[in-house]
């Protein structure tokens, strides 16, 4: 085993209950040839913190200089999507690592010319309920063949957000123009976990619902208007030939959140179950099958942090195993962690299941 580190940067970190603070610094601690070396923010007093509470050993207020900077080998962007492109095709341009969160671009193309833009680098997308142990496990009995003919499958999957009420911090996810939206997050982490399983979604027919068009900004009480849909319904045909139904629901409480996805074939069944109340990508899944199996891998990162006692508890589980993969290629020279290719894909994927839903006729992908 090699005692390289690779020195990380994360641009986003702070310490206000963000994002990267609950899930990609303790995924960070986790891992054995990965290093927390600084962080970025737009302010100089936000950037001291985080530095500080994270045990980061610099920071900067400039996210460019960061980038530049020799001593950083990987580059992430936790930022809101709109900022996404600007520091992506600026890590990429000075050769780094990089891992972004998902969405990768607040359009499709700014995705395609990101992608494009990431040949022959190593690159990470944040599209990491693929990576859960459990769910490596179900594609492994799928692919198997030990279910017999795959002749449905079924999923339900919800989210506390998008609901009636949002906070003012969070209601850019309501705008289309921040390209975050419960289509492009929710749903696109929701249809990754079923092409993990199932194999590439070839065909949909879909409909979605605005459900609460007005919202009420809790902090403020002012009014505001939701541009995107809140709610899917979808039936999708996988490469593996197994229809799939699928049903996103927001806004509901947190207590009752849930995430199921029951695969049946003709020799035996797999479900995969988890109860994060912000979705299926951030907290861990459990599996069931009547076929016996061996049981999943532990996550590399256990899901507790500086955050783990707050809403975000979990958050880690699944960042760590995407970081994991991403040191093991960079150690060996291989590219096999979805990175912006895979980020296009699943961008392009929403977009079909948007244009299904608009026309209200059924979709074909490109093979």
């Amino acid at each position: 085993m090699s005692n390289k580190q690779f020195r990380v940067g994360i641009i986003g970190a702070d310490t206000q209950a963000s994002w990267a603070g609950a899930s990609h610094v303790p995924a960070l601690a986790a891992q054995q040839s990965l290093v927390l070396h600084a962080v970025a923010t737009r302010r100089e007093e936000s950037a001291k913190a985080a530095a500080e509470a994270f045990g980061a050993e610099r920071w900067f207020a400039d996210p460019y200089a960061m980038i530049r900077d020799d001593d950083i080998d990987i580059v992430t962007v936790a930022v809101k999507v709109p900022a996404h492109r600007d520091l992506v095709m600026a890590a990429l341009a000075a050769g780094k690592a990089v891992y972004s969160e998902s969405p990768l671009g607040a359009t499709l193309v700014e995705t395609e010319e990101m992608a494009s833009a990431a040949k022959g680098l190593h690159t990470a997308i944040g599209l990491q309920g693929r990576h859960n142990p459990a769910v490596r496990r179900a594609a492994e009995i799928v692919a198997s063949g030990r279910l017999g003919r795959l002749m449905s499958a079924r999923v339900g999957a919800t989210t506390f957000g998008y609901g009636p009420e949002a906070p003012s911090v969070y209601d850019y996810f309501n705008k289309a123009a921040s390209g975050a939206s419960f289509m492009t997050i929710t749903t696109g982490h929701v249809l990754d976990v079923i092409e993990a399983v199932l194999g590439t979604i070839t065909e949909v027919d879909a409909r979605t619902e605005l459900l609460w068009p007005q919202i009420r900004i809790v902090d403020t009480g002012e009014i505001s208007v939701r541009e995107i849909p809140d709610h899917l319904d979808l039936i999708a045909k996988t490469a593996s030939n197994a229809p799939v139904s699928v049903q996103v629901l927001a806004g509901v409480s947190p207590d009752q959140a849930n995430f199921s996805f029951e695969v049946r074939g003709s020799e035996g069944w797999l479900k995969l179950t988890g109860n994060h109340p912000a979705g299926v990508q951030v907290g861990d899944l459990k599996l069931a099958s009547s076929p016996e199996f061996v049981e999943p891998d532990a996550p590399v990162a256990s899901g507790s942090g500086p955050t783990a006692a707050d809403f975000w508890t979990g958050a880690s589980i699944n960042v760590g195993e995407v970081y994991a993969a991403l040191a093991r290629d960079l150690l060996a020279g291989t590219s096999k962690t979805p990175g912006f290719a895979h980020a296009l894909h699943n961008s392009r994927l929403v977009d079909t299941v948007e244009r299904a839903a608009k026309t209200g006729h059924r979709q074909s992908l490109a093979a």
